[in-house]
């Protein structure tokens, strides 16, 4: 329907305008814009609004039977706050805190009145603070009084240990990023197996200048986190990629819906389970869960290894960081073959 506005000019109706402004195809991205943004609240303020420890490793040092007395006592309190076992003596508690064994660990003196919390801030501040005002409230209710030691201090410029989470974050949203512009800078055209090798290819260099950069930010620049700047880069460069290839797999395999799925899994199932803000003892159990499996979590705990514990405990994370790389590289290029003998069999038909 038209409306005519002046001699050889028409100009459409409103409904005309609109139905052309918003097609279906754009009406269905919308929609999934509305649910990734509802997503989002809900996965945040879900896992970080209400942080309650539960089953966090921690050691119990005592002589003879006071020892396996304490554990028994510990492991009884309400919610289970505490994995707690036996230690044999300090140093042992404090050499496993160092390789990301426990948590945290209670030296208890029997001759006298104050007993001492190893902790490690450079694990996350926010579970040390937990620890130490949970076993501070069970000796002040024993007349007992606490001291705190910290067996591995977040640096001086990292005091709230979120230095490593951001640094993460800053790589997988460099990664999904690079990956979602190769993917739509040709209309989003199906991958044939020469342009998914360049994709890859382009996406190995972009990891490793952007695993570079963000490992001399932090560390020399700004001086936030200390450590090897090359482990660091290292690790910027596989998170990095990991990221985008897995990016380029969805895209390979959904189309423009797979970048949307590749945010689902960073950004909103990845970010609140990370243990950035609240290591994963303060989770909730399915966000504690998830968060090892997806790359921003395997990578703040690979990063804070790196940075504060000597590379202990890293292997895991590796591992689980190489798989996604991996089966990225595989998906893409698997994806790719299969629309190219789709395209063959089409033409030949």
């Amino acid at each position: 329907m038209t409306q005519s506005i002046g001699p050889g000019t028409k100009r459409r109706s409103f409904l005309g305008e609109l139905k052309d402004a918003v097609t279906p195809h754009a009406t269905l991205l919308v929609a999934g814009v509305i649910a990734l943004q509802l997503l989002f609240i809900t996965s945040y303020v879900g896992a970080l609004h209400h942080p309650e420890l539960r089953n966090a490793s921690f050691g119990v040092v005592a002589p003879g039977a006071a020892a396996e007395q304490a554990v028994t006592r510990l492991e009884q309190l309400p919610g289970s706050p505490l994995d707690a076992r036996t230690v044999p003596d300090a140093s042992t508690a404090r050499r496993q805190i160092q390789d990301r064994d426990l948590d945290g660990a209670l030296i208890l003196d029997p001759a006298g009145t104050t007993d001492t919390l190893l902790v490690a801030t450079g694990g996350g501040a926010a579970l040390a603070t937990s620890l130490e005002r949970l076993v501070g409230a069970l000796e002040k209710s024993e007349q007992r009084s606490l001291r705190v030691v910290d067996v591995v201090p977040a640096a001086g410029r990292d005091a709230s240990g979120l230095s490593s989470f951001y640094l993460v974050v800053g790589w997988c949203v460099g990664g999904y990023l690079c990956a979602s512009i190769l993917a739509i800078s040709s209309g989003a055209r199906a991958a044939t197996p020469r342009r998914a090798l360049i994709r890859l290819a382009t996406m190995a260099a972009v990891a490793l200048v952007g695993g570079l950069g963000g490992a001399v930010i932090v560390g020399p620049v700004l001086g936030a986190l200390p450590g090897n700047v090359a482990a660091l880069w290292g690790l910027g460069a596989l998170i990095t990629f990991a990221v985008g290839a897995a990016t380029l797999a969805l895209q390979g395999i959904f189309g423009t819906v797979g970048i949307g799925l590749a945010i689902l899994l960073v950004v909103i199932l990845g970010n609140p389970s990370a243990g950035g803000a609240l290591p994963p003892p303060l989770l909730p159990p399915f966000w504690a869960a998830i968060g090892p499996a997806l790359p921003p979590g395997a990578g703040t705990w690979a990063a804070r290894s790196i940075v504060y514990f000597d590379g202990h405990g890293i292997t895991v994370s590796l591992l689980v960081l190489s798989a996604w790389a991996l089966a990225g590289i595989a998906v893409t290029l698997l994806m790719a073959r299969l629309r190219a003998k789709e395209d063959d069999r089409a033409q030949t038909g």
